[in-house]
């Protein structure tokens, strides 16, 4: 019996509600999917549209989709999609991501966006502007922010251990993507600059701030069947810094990789991808992955660590250190250097204001 003059709750007390998990919708079942998947998998259920459906993913994501079992649900168009879910991730080809972002931002989707953000710069600021306009968060997969190596760079540059800087240099490697052809389609891809570089010139501008002028030179040689191109990129920083970015799409046994070296007047830091990569090699899985795209490793995942910052934000969380605005500067670099790659001139660009 309750003591005099105490009142019993009309109620019992309820646990507090843990909210469920995101419903997150993936658009595209390429190479980048299979990257994304794991991730995806670990932040909530993923319902997939894919041009090929369920043929499309089960040769996509093989093994994964099997174990992921009823964690992945594939429907046939993108209204059901954007029915079924809370956010969308677009991982589809480069000329296919303004019409699908834009769709998803219309459906008051937040959204992600596997680089480039667009292949056009008008394209690349319309969706900007769109998502601004819908009260929606849009955000470029540019993973390379997220791998240690790149973290490690912008906390020397942010904490001065290298003073000013002066000189960087970046080269990103790998096969030639044959495993789609619309890679090898300038018009659609962007070419190695749009589809390969345009990390690392995000990463130039990240470190050492808005670029005035562009230079580039590249060649395509091989034949269809093996073909190899690469590019030289020249950035120069308002800061007065100098960029040099070089990029290889190589034969089929060409490993990918990554460096950059980079001098400011107190230091220097350097990263080869060659020294670490024995490091990984019994914890990642490269047949999982095309040869287009770096080993990770599973236990230090840059795609999961990605996703789950843009995911936190979707939630109300922090801002995460990329943003649409960034996507549409890294656009905007690629494109001027396809430009001064086209007119063997270069390019000059205004500081944004």
């Amino acid at each position: 019996m309750a003591a005099p003059g105490h009142r019993r709750p009309a109620h019992p007390a309820k646990e507090p509600r843990c909210p469920r998990p995101p419903r997150i919708g993936l658009v595209g079942a390429g190479g980048i999917a299979r990257a994304h998947l794991p991730g995806l998998l670990r932040l909530g259920p993923v319902v997939v549209h894919a041009q090929g459906g369920a043929d499309e993913l089960a040769a996509a994501f093989g093994p994964d989709a099997e174990a992921a079992g009823s964690s992945i649900t594939v429907v046939d168009s993108l209204d059901a999609l954007f029915d079924a879910v809370d956010v969308v991730d677009v991982v589809t080809p480069t000329a296919t991501h303004a019409e699908v972002v834009r769709a998803a931002l219309a459906a008051g989707k937040d959204v992600v966006s596997e680089k480039p953000l667009a292949r056009t710069d008008a394209d690349a600021a319309d969706l900007a502007e769109r998502a601004r306009d819908a009260g929606r968060q849009l955000y470029p997969a540019h993973v390379v922010r997220f791998f240690p190596a790149y973290v490690r760079l912008k906390e020397a540059v942010t904490t001065g251990l290298l003073g000013d800087l002066a000189v960087l240099r970046f080269v990103r490697s790998g096969a030639f993507p044959l495993h789609a052809p619309w890679f090898a389609d300038r018009a659609l891809s962007g070419g190695i600059v749009m589809d390969q570089m345009i990390h690392d010139l995000d990463i130039a501008r990240w470190v050492a701030g808005e670029v005035v002028r562009v230079s580039a030179v590249g060649t395509r040689s091989g034949t269809d069947a093996e073909p190899v191109e690469a590019a030289h990129v020249l950035l120069t920083h308002a800061s007065g810094a100098i960029t040099h970015v070089a990029g290889v799409w190589g034969p089929q046994h060409l490993g990918f990789t990554t460096e950059y070296s980079v001098t400011g007047t107190a230091g220097s830091l350097s990263h080869s991808s060659r020294a670490e990569q024995d490091s990984v090699a019994d914890l990642a899985t490269p047949q999982a992955l095309d040869g287009s795209l770096p080993q990770v490793d599973p236990a230090d995942d840059p795609y999961g660590a990605e996703l789950h910052e843009f995911l936190a934000a979707f939630a109300g969380g922090p801002t995460p250190r990329v943003s649409v605005d960034d996507g549409v500067a890294a656009v905007r670099l690629a494109n001027a250097a396809l430009e001064s790659l086209g007119t063997g001139q270069p390019v000059s660009l205004e500081v944004p204001a």
